[in-house]
């Protein structure tokens, strides 16, 4: 089995009396790109941090290409980070920004120079070399940041959340390039975010943050239709949560008594145990369907036109605390005050431990 580029071991965060991180463990491989994604206060930027030299854990270790990286300073650890805000110097040229970190490491100027104009040519900036930060846009000082941090040739590219202060289309942009960019240079990134959507754009490891614990992590397509977790179900995007108990468990099927009727699933657990069944917005179907799990009537309180989709609330009849979140086509005839049957295939149902 290889080492990993990235083990951190058993690390605890306290500041002051707050436990900020929670005995966390995590291996990142090499040429991955990995989302920390969580709430504000999950821990997500403080384990960024300390993989970056910026923090000291309690507790715990940080191994890097398979060094105790742990008390290594920034400058001396095979990483580089993105900030949010970029921290460009404004009195530099973006050329001088780009090689900073060269220079303080001695190459030469003439090495340092063809360096720098191929880190912009990655960027897509090639023509800036001579230009100040304040004559560029949000979104290409976004990428001069990312390229003075690539140019050094880190083991490991830390973001700490670089597209927070873009707005929503050039964020789009920018989300697309920098996986064209990782991709093109096998970097691992280890980037942090609290957009979901964001995350599920960029990554192919996703790791979901809690109260200072991991909750789940994995491929973005597995965190999202099989999340590990409650949380991680609402978190990694929307679902409409059923809380049961099995009522009886037999050949590998369980029935588990529900607030919107009896559901049917494939399951192991022991008769009287309380679980929460979630259910994506997209695997709702509002009307009649055939041969699928009857989640009773309710009643449509807001339907909200998002381009391919109809996003409707819709509260049920059985349990008025219940309230349904179903994406419909954009063509749907559904509005508010609208009675409809609401049910689910039983393949689409998630159990989750309560």
């Amino acid at each position: 089995m290889s080492t990993p580029l990235v083990d951190i071991r058993d690390v605890s965060h306290r500041f002051g009396q707050h436990s900020v991180l929670k005995n966390v463990s995590l291996t990142i491989e090499p040429g991955s790109y990995t989302i920390l994604l969580g709430p504000s206060g999950s821990g997500k930027t403080t384990l960024l941090s300390i993989l970056g030299g910026f923090v000291s854990p309690s507790e715990g270790k940080v191994f890097i290409r398979g060094q105790d990286c742990t008390f290594v300073p920034p400058a001396r650890r095979p990483t580089t980070t993105v900030f949010q805000d970029y921290a460009l110097f404004p009195h530099m040229s973006v050329g001088a920004n780009v090689g900073f970190g060269l220079r303080m490491r001695g190459v030469d100027g003439a090495t340092r120079a063809a360096k720098v104009r191929e880190a912009l040519a990655l960027v897509g900036l090639a023509a800036a070399f001579d230009k100040k930060p304040h004559q560029l846009s949000g979104g290409q000082r976004q990428r001069v940041a990312l390229a003075r941090a690539l140019v050094v040739e880190p083991a490991v590219l830390l973001l700490d959340e670089p597209l927070g202060a873009l707005d929503l289309k050039l964020r789009r942009q920018m989300q697309d390039e920098l996986k064209a960019i990782q991709k093109r240079v096998g970097t691992a990134f280890v980037h942090v975010t609290h957009d979901q959507e964001e995350a599920m754009a960029l990554a192919d490891h996703c790791v979901v943050m809690n109260d200072g614990r991991i909750e789940d992590e994995g491929p973005p397509e597995r965190v999202y239709a099989r999340p590990a977790t409650r949380f991680s179900a609402t978190f990694m995007g929307e679902s409409t949560i059923l809380a049961g108990t099995v009522t009886e468990a037999k050949n590998g099927t369980i029935a588990v008594a529900t607030s919107a009727g009896a559901v049917s699933l494939p399951g192991a657990l022991q008769q009287g145990t309380t679980v929460a069944l979630a259910i994506r917005p997209e695997h709702l179907v509002l009307g009649a369907a055939s041969g699928a799990v009857a989640l009773g009537q309710a009643t449509i309180g807001d339907v909200v036109f998002q381009g391919s989709f109809k996003r409707v609330l819709a509260t049920s009849a059985l349990d008025p605390a219940l309230q349904f979140i179903a994406k419909a086509p954009a063509s749907a005839k559904v509005r508010a005050g609208d009675t409809i049957a609401v049910s689910c295939d039983a393949s689409d149902i998630i159990l989750l431990a309560n």
